[in-house]
């Protein structure tokens, strides 16, 4: 089983390194010394006459200062024997800004809460005010396999490299709301959690329309004993999930959390997650643009 988690402004299901090249260089070895064939003609000798004996400093000391002078002259036009000067001011890059998108936001029904919204506002649901609304990012597990979008996080990061809870929103093939709740449940028990899960008997949930009106749902809690063992580790966990009818398949919202280590009301704000789940009317919807991220 594995996590997976991606930033994105997708709010339909789907499932993403990028490794830099580095060139090389090369070199051209040194020209071979010409050595001459043994067939060639020989040259004829030069008739060498003997080097005429060198000055002698006493008969001539200005020759020499003279010629000291001009190779110094010449050494000092090449640049030869001056310092070389380095810069020392270090090069930096100017730092990025990345402005966001905007996005659409809507108010929280439940009191104290924060809501999570989809990127066109069209449903939303609210969270405790200890929780991270993520809605740009999906997540899931591999086996079984189950994603998440619109996702919202409890603890991240907690011992250094996980989550206490989260959750987030998917469809399942069921045309049957508590049979779809029960399937996700299930799923997520065993990718997140692993060991064994009981899910209780579901129970009756109504969500609210863009016309106001209700529609029927169907919730169900399922206990879960982990199989990791360690300090990091849960000992005891809570997954709830609720699903509606949408035809042939069933949205399905889910909330899950470490009941050992999340507190005391933990089995309540998960299902108060859920029971707030709502379609939001385009009145109650309005854009907002966040501010730009200095990245250094």
């Amino acid at each position: 089983m594995g996590l997976f988690s991606r930033r994105s402004d997708d709010t339909t299901p789907g499932y993403e390194d990028n490794a830099a090249l580095r060139g090389f260089g090369g070199y051209e070895p040194a020209d071979a010394p010409h050595v001459p064939s043994p067939d060639a003609p020989r040259a004829r000798p030069k008739r060498i006459r003997p080097a005429p004996k060198p000055l002698k400093w006493r008969r001539a000391p200005w020759l020499g200062l003279v010629l000291i002078a001009l190779i110094a002259g010449v050494l000092n036009a090449l640049g030869v024997g001056k310092p070389h000067h380095t810069s020392s001011a270090p090069t930096s890059r100017p730092p990025r800004v990345e402005t966001p998108s905007p996005r659409t936001v809507v108010p929280a029904v439940t009191s104290g809460w924060q809501s999570v919204a989809a990127r066109d506002g069209s449903y939303a649901y609210d969270v405790p005010p200890s929780w991270e609304p993520a809605p740009t990012t999906q997540h899931g597990w591999d086996e079984p396999p189950i994603r998440l979008i619109t996702s919202a996080f409890l603890g991240r990061d907690f011992c250094a490299r996980d989550t206490l809870g989260g959750a987030g929103v998917t469809t399942e093939p069921l045309a049957d709301p508590e049979a779809a709740a029960r399937k996700a449940a299930t799923d997520l028990a065993t990718g997140a959690y692993g060991g064994t899960s009981q899910v209780g008997p579901g129970t009756d949930a109504e969500l609210t329309k863009p016309d106001g009106t209700r529609a029927p749902a169907r919730i169900v809690v399922a206990e879960v004993t982990p199989a990791a063992t360690g300090e990091c580790a849960a000992k005891d966990a809570l997954v709830a999930a609720m699903a509606f009818g949408n035809g042939s398949a069933s949205g399905v919202v889910v909330a899950y959390a470490d009941s050992d280590r999340s507190g005391p009301t933990i089995r309540e704000d998960l299902v108060g997650i859920l029971k707030s789940y709502r379609f939001v009317p385009a009145a109650d919807r309005r854009t907002t643009t966040p501010p730009p991220t200095t990245y250094r």
